[in-house]
């Protein structure tokens, strides 16, 4: 029973966080946009003027994407342009068969070629291929060229008027959807450091898991701050967007923190089986911490009915008595175990930071972020004219893509056309959607929008078997395209199924013929499906190993920087530098970069999995490398240190070497220097730092706060040092045994 319970709970929960989400208000909003233009329609007898203005509404809202309302009004606008330029175009490629093939490439290929700038510009460029299919169908056929285009043009306008208008009714619903996100998240993550702890046999699997959270909050970071700095930049400096900024703060510091591990996982494993209590206790932290960061999340938007917890302050009290409680002050363990207290002492003091943010302080107590100093953290594309020259090469993936979109619409139209198809253009939609830069994220869209639209056909049978009410069309309709919309981004294969339905069901209203539709809609969604698969796996093809060297080269050195930043500091000391925190960023926004790369390397086909084995041992020491820089970031940011010694910038001058040989063997580049010292004798680590800390000079009247600080403190510099020379070491060699 209690099973049945949580069943119900969660699945109450998850329908709570789906009905909460920017998705479905996006779609909720879709709906009206485009049901409101076809209801005037019918009542003005004007119904063809009707659904042109929904079709503008339709093709400019794939723009309408989380961040900055400047930057999504633009790309909403942007989208309606083009669309309106491409359906002009359209209307007059009926007039000769063979116009129309190269003319529908030539556009293919531009169009997507767009893509190039970015994220932005690729939705700008599917509301212009969308267009463009669109000009094939029977909509509007009544009207001029410039009739429909200036339509559209007022859907375009009319999107982005009700876009607007819900920004200004629900100014807080992106940031409080994102920052409730970013907390699940955290808490997620820190969960699956728990139970990292603990595993002790295989731990692949766990980090693959942690892998992907992180890649997710990198991402959502992204958003988050695109959303909570342009927010500022509109309403000048509020309060709310304020705190929101130092919250988000607090949790980009407690994914650094949450990576940290003051030693690698065999010494700790080593610790906590002499001390299984230890064990339980920093585990049963980790998942106290996760605990309340999930109940703040379900209470961001009323942080005053937040409930009281003492269960991390026990936690913490367990683990401290754990570590103070050992009569060996200097021995290894116990600095190892002083160390690991102090990250997840910061840990919870970050907790009750956005506690106290949350439960509306004193203005005057508040350190808000400057948004000058905010600003530098945005990510910028660059939209010079140099990007579509310098890529207009067979080397680039949207290059390639673009070509083989337009030899595949070209083919796909001609099939339809030479197997008279009832509507061709629906094989073109298949492809514009499922057609993606990397074979496997082609191959995943083609099955699942296949079982969708199977799925969706076999329900649609069913209903139209059942009635044949036009009012139950009419409501299914409109409410199978919500869903559909609000499911994209989710779960493709439930969209599919809902995008079906509601196509069905409009045809239902309009043509008496439904099975006919829903028969055509299966074979053409096949069609579509088999040939998006086919073209990626046959024309000018884009396998992962072919762009891995470069996404390896930008995370090698994106660690660099961070750890020539970190070097920096620890031998300056003083106020953290921009460069300091842009470089921490960088290194985070390429290790997630690197980590999808390999998660769609594992989708492709095994033939092209080169060397899958190596990829992934090298993405995995690269997030190690992370991991240990995160835990010598953070312990020197937060602690009091020495000055650094030579024998810290020998060792960390070499790992920067280290590096920077690995780079050159990705780019081919010699490095003479660097390969000589890589082959010398000497163990530079043990030169300098020797073996072990000398622990035995150390007297008992000497067993002061300030002598135990600086051990600790060297016994952490130690240990990462160790490990970030010993994994510098290994990738270049791995690298080298590696074809790529």
């Amino acid at each position: 029973m209690k099973t049945s319970q949580n069943i119900v709970r969660e699945t109450l929960k998850e329908l709570s966080e789906y009905f909460k989400s920017t998705d479905f208000s996006k779609a909720i909003l879709l709906g009206i946009a485009l049901t409101i233009p076809i209801i005037v329609g019918l009542k003005l007898d004007m119904l063809e003027i009707g659904i042109t203005i929904t079709v503008g509404a339709m093709l400019a809202s794939p723009s309408d994407v989380s961040g900055g309302i400047r930057h999504k009004i633009t790309g909403i606008l942007l989208a309606t342009l083009l669309s309106m330029i491409i359906s002009f175009i359209g209307g007059y490629l009926h007039l000769s068969l063979w116009l129309l093939f190269p003319v529908l490439g030539i556009l293919m290929f531009s169009i997507s070629y767009l893509a190039i700038y970015g994220f932005r510009a690729s939705l700008i460029s599917f509301s212009g291929l969308f267009a463009l299919v669109l000009s094939f169908s029977n909509i509007s056929n009544d009207l001029q060229p410039y009739e429909r285009m200036l339509l559209i043009g007022v859907g375009g306008l009319w999107y982005a008027s009700l876009s607007l208008l819900r920004h200004y009714i629900f100014p807080k619903a992106p940031t409080e959807y994102y920052l409730s996100k970013t907390i699940k998240l955290t808490a997620d993550y820190l969960r699956t450091r728990g139970n990292l702890v603990k595993e002790k046999k295989d731990r692949t699997e766990l980090l693959k898991n942690l892998l992907h959270l992180q890649t997710e909050l990198t991402t959502t970071h992204e958003t988050l701050r695109e959303i909570l700095i342009s927010s500022r930049k509109g309403s000048g400096k509020s309060d709310y967007e304020g705190k929101r900024m130092l919250i988000f703060a607090q949790l980009i510091d407690m994914l650094e923190l949450a990576m940290t591990n003051p030693v690698n996982y065999s010494k700790t494993d080593e610790l906590f089986k002499k001390n299984p209590k230890q064990l339980e206790d920093f585990q049963g932290l980790l998942f106290a911490m996760s605990d309340r960061l999930v109940t703040i999340s379900d209470y961001l938007s009323r942080p005053k009915r937040l409930p009281k917890s003492t269960t991390i302050e026990s936690y913490l009290e367990c683990v401290k008595e754990d570590v103070f409680s050992s009569e060996e002050v200097y021995d290894e363990d116990s600095l190892m175990l002083r160390n690991l207290y102090k990250y997840q002492k910061e840990q919870v003091k970050k907790i009750e930071k956005i506690e106290w943010l949350l439960s509306n302080p004193d203005r005057r107590q508040i350190p808000f972020i400057k948004h000058v100093y905010a600003k530098r953290f945005l990510t910028k594309e660059n939209y010079d004219f140099e990007v579509l020259v310098e890529n207009f090469n067979l080397k680039s993936p949207i290059f390639k893509h673009s070509l083989r979109i337009a030899a595949m619409t070209m083919i796909g139209y001609g099939v339809g056309i030479i197997f008279k198809i009832q509507n061709p253009y629906w094989i073109l939609l298949t492809l514009i959607v499922i057609m993606r830069p990397t074979f496997g994220l082609t191959k995943t869209r083609s099955i699942e929008r296949t079982v969708g639209t199977l799925i969706g056909g076999i329900i649609a049978v069913a209903i139209v078997l059942i009635t044949q009410n036009t009012t139950v069309y009419g409501i299914l309709a409109i409410t199978s395209l919500i869903i559909a919309f609000s499911m994209i981004q989710r779960n493709y294969r439930a969209s599919a199924t809902f995008i079906t339905l509601s196509v069905v069901f409009i045809y239902a209203l309009l043509r008496p013929d439904t099975f006919s539709v829903i028969q055509f809609r299966v074979i053409d969604t096949a069609i579509g499906a088999g040939l998006a698969t086919l073209g990626n796996l046959l024309l000018w093809p884009a396998w992962e190993i072919e762009s891995m060297q470069k996404t390896l080269v930008k995370s090698l050195h994106a660690n660099r920087v961070y750890l020539e930043e970190i070097i920096s500091y620890y031998n300056t000391k003083g106020e953290v530098s921009d460069k300091y925190k842009v470089a921490r960023k960088k290194a985070f926004l390429e290790m997630s970069d690197l980590s999808s790369a390999f998660q769609r390397m594992t989708q492709e086909p095994k033939s092209k999995q080169k060397n899958l084995d190596k990829v992934y041992e090298i993405a995995m020491l690269n997030h190690t490398f992370l991991s240990s820089l995160a835990s010598l970031s953070t312990y020197i940011l937060n602690n009091p240190t020495t000055p650094a010694t030579d024998n810290f910038n020998k060792v960390s001058n070499r790992i920067v070497e280290n590096l920077k040989f690995a780079e050159a063997i990705l780019t081919s580049e010699k490095y003479s220097e660097i390969n000589r010292e890589l082959v010398e004798p000497e163990d530079i680590f043990e030169v300098t730092y020797g073996k072990s800390i000398n622990l035995s000079e150390v007297g008992g009247s000497e067993k002061d706060k300030k002598l135990v600080s600086v051990l600790e403190e060297e016994h952490l510099i130690r240990e990462q040092l160790k490990w970030l020379l010993e994994m510098s070491k290994k990738i270049p060699k791995v690298l080298s045994e590696t074809q790529f």
